[in-house]
């Protein structure tokens, strides 16, 4: 057998390069993607709370003018492309707290949840 030359063995080692990098640039790629994800569901909850708190607070003021709070809720909720889940008035006519919990759509992966929560109080006085 004869020995092999500095060129031959340079010759073995041709894509590893290449193998390498296409690696690196899976692992980026895969990163990106997740953060995406979490990013979308990150906004989705933050979207989900501040329309959770404009429709408790909408409720809460039709209570306090002795309208129908959930009624009112759930129409603003639907003009903020969000779903009522819940709504609760606790107390009387002068010290009372309108509770809502509300349901935002995310666009993610199948095996994720399609939904985030948001929940928020409003009223006189805060009754637990």
């Amino acid at each position: 057998m004869l020995p092999r030359s500095a060129t031959d063995r340079r010759f073995d080692q041709m894509g590893s390069g290449t193998l390498l990098v296409a690696g690196v640039s899976l692992v980026v790629l895969l990163l990106t993607a997740m953060v995406a994800i979490v990013a979308g569901y990150v906004v989705a909850a933050h979207a989900a709370r501040g329309a959770a708190d404009l429709v408790a607070l909408s409720a809460a003021a039709e209570q306090s003018r002795g309208g129908r709070a959930c009624a009112v809720a759930g129409r603003i909720a639907q003009a903020n492309r969000v779903r009522l889940v819940e709504c609760r008035v606790r107390g009387d006519s002068l010290d009372f707290v309108v509770s809502v919990t509300l349901a935002r759509p995310v666009a993610g992966l199948p095996l994720l949840p399609d939904q985030v929560l948001g929940t928020a109080r409003a009223g006189r006085l805060g009754l637990g």
